[in-house]
């Protein structure tokens, strides 16, 4: 059975006073008695009372909304991926709210929040950099609100989820490297508490390990997306004693200021390093070299989420749809960055 919102009459049913008590003593009106307050503010926090719950809304009327929370729109893949969660609703007679997190965990909880308000029906959320903790998106998975996580998500959380397979795809970029010539690959990785980097070091290690080829933890950089940050953990991954004579990139926003401090530094791409990455952003078929990239279906990403999501919106069971996780497939498309003869 779907989970039935707390509300005030709850409250004041459990502790034998009136709904006005109630309402009052959570605005912290001061004619409430200090232990009524602490009474009913305890009680409300123990049965995860939100007093602008989602589901009460609805309850009212529909508003065929949809919101969309995404770290940052000016990144080409959330801004693709947009594009086609928008066309899918559409189609399906909704409208869509987004926001942007700017990779903040605080903004992404009042986004939430601010959505709840505007009584979105459900929510696709892509979760920032900095986020670590998961409880503001595991109460809407509670609450049974529809939702699904799509590119960044938590194992943790109980949702449906749209995904890549992170570390198969970095074991065949990485795979790649190798079978061209390379011996010691580094990885210029993000964030360490970002579980989409973190897979795909573990296929890098994966591959190296299938090959026989160890190599040292210096050779696994993180950056924090930022272009300075990108620049400096570059340049110490390239002043190695014995750097690396290829790297697999995060992404390729990361990749472009990269290569640039690569060739700041004198170095050949790919006669002294060879370079693959992740997303295959259309600039990058046009950098120079052109960079080779994991191909992400960003589109089918989109419009499989808005799938999964209206499953859940359109449901007039009282039992919760089940949760579902589609992997998508990807392909690595290979450019100059990385293509050399294996006897270099």
């Amino acid at each position: 059975m779907k989970n039935t919102p707390v509300t005030i009459k709850d409250i004041a049913r459990s502790l034998n006073i009136s709904i006005s008590t109630v309402s009052r003593a959570l605005r912290g009106m001061p004619e409430i008695h200090p232990d009524t307050r602490q009474a009913v503010t305890k009680l409300a926090e123990e049965l995860d009372y939100q007093p602008n719950q989602l589901a009460k809304n609805l309850a009212k009327s529909r508003t065929r909304t949809i919101g969309v929370i995404v770290p940052n729109l000016s990144y080409y893949f959330f801004s693709a991926m947009l594009n086609s969660i928008e066309e899918s609703a559409l189609q399906a007679g909704y409208s869509v709210l987004v926001c942007q997190t700017n990779e903040s965990y605080l903004r992404e909880i009042t986004n939430i929040q601010n959505l709840m308000r505007s009584q979105v029906e459900g929510f696709i959320i892509s979760l920032s950099r900095d986020t670590d903790n998961y409880e503001h998106v595991e109460r809407l998975a509670r609450k049974n609100i529809p939702l699904v996580l799509i590119d960044r998500y938590a194992e943790t959380i109980d949702a449906s989820k749209v995904i890549v397979d992170n570390k198969l795809a970095a074991f065949k970029a990485t795979e790649h490297l190798i079978e061209n010539g390379c011996r010691r690959i580094g990885f210029l990785a993000g964030p360490t508490q970002l579980l989409l980097s973190n897979q795909r070091v573990a296929g890098y290690r994966e591959a190296l390990a299938n090959h026989g080829l160890g190599v040292g933890d210096q050779y696994v950089v993180h950056c924090d997306y930022t272009q300075e940050n990108t620049i400096m953990q570059t340049l110490t991954l390239m002043s190695l004693p014995q750097p690396p004579d290829g790297v697999v990139m995060i992404s390729d926003r990361v990749a472009y200021p990269a290569m640039y401090a690569m060739s700041q530094k004198g170095l050949r791409i790919p006669q002294d390093v060879a370079v693959v990455s992740f997303n295959n952003e259309p600039v990058s078929a046009f950098f120079s070299p052109a960079l080779s990239s994991v191909s992400q279906p960003i589109q089918e990403m989109g419009t499989e989420a808005v799938r999964l999501l209206l499953k859940q919106l359109d449901s007039t069971s009282d039992t919760p749809v089940p949760k579902e996780t589609k992997i998508m497939d990807t392909q690595l498309i290979v450019r100059a960055s990385s293509f050399r003869s294996p006897a270099h």
